[in-house]
């Protein structure tokens, strides 16, 4: 069983920017994907950044060239960082691993509200 801890969530003006933190409580070097959702009411979940083990990324359109995600294995903790918030950033947002053999779990979420 893995525990993601989620941090970083707020209230911010459009054009403004946010850090968003996810720690697991297992090593993060042992996690296949590390991974950010956002929901809002109505609507599915949707996948906004994930970053394999292998250092790769990648992004939804929405978010391109905004947000960026990282890990630090030294502090063992996920990142999303969000710049150029728009009201349509607005949701809450998730941590999700994914650890072989495909097993997901998920942060209690994070609300992120964009004032315009």
């Amino acid at each position: 069983q893995v525990q993601l801890v989620e941090s970083g969530g707020g209230l911010v003006q459009a054009g403004g920017s946010l850090r968003l933190s996810c720690e697991p409580s297992v090593n993060i070097g042992s996690v296949n994907v590390m991974a950010w959702y956002r929901a809002t009411p109505g609507k599915e979940r949707e996948l906004v950044a994930d970053s394999t083990s292998g250092g790769r990324t990648s992004y939804a359109d929405s978010v391109k060239g905004r947000f960026t995600i990282s890990r630090d294995n030294a502090k063992n903790t996920a990142y999303l960082q969000m710049r150029n918030l728009k009201p349509e950033d607005t949701a809450v947002y998730y941590c999700n691993a994914w650890k072989l053999p495909g097993i997901n779990y998920w942060g209690q979420g994070t609300q992120v509200t964009v004032s315009s």
